[in-house]
């Protein structure tokens, strides 16, 4: 059985984002469906970009007849939120704190409009 592929290499690239935006969306499409989202493209590049999508584990495909319907599976997303972009926290908690100190203190000495 071949390796997963990275859900970071997955979501690289635009088409295979907006894929991942669809299916949040709209829930669960036929292949059929995604393809005609993306009239710029071959049926073929989507069936690709949703292949890649699925080893790395974001999207899951359900046959039903001679269709194959696919959804999003967020669980490697929330991975990757959890396990890495979850350290950047504290620098965006600094940054916020320090945007609040600036208009605070920008906004000390104002008492409103001056009378006219």
């Amino acid at each position: 059985m071949p390796k997963p592929r990275d859900p970071f290499a997955a979501i690289a690239a635009p088409t295979r984002r907006a894929i991942l935006d669809l299916l949040r969306e709209e829930g669960r499409l036929p292949a059929g469906a995604i393809a005609a989202r993306f009239p710029s493209i071959s049926r073929v590049a989507v069936s690709k970009h949703v292949k890649v999508l699925r080893e790395a584990g974001l999207v899951e495909g359900h046959e039903a007849g001679r269709e194959v319907w696919y959804s999003l599976d967020s669980r490697p997303l929330r991975v990757i939120q959890e396990e890495w972009l979850a350290q950047f926290a504290p620098l965006w908690d600094a940054s916020l704190e320090a945007l609040r100190r600036t208009v605070e203190s920008d906004g000390a000495g104002d008492e409103g409009p001056a009378p006219g």
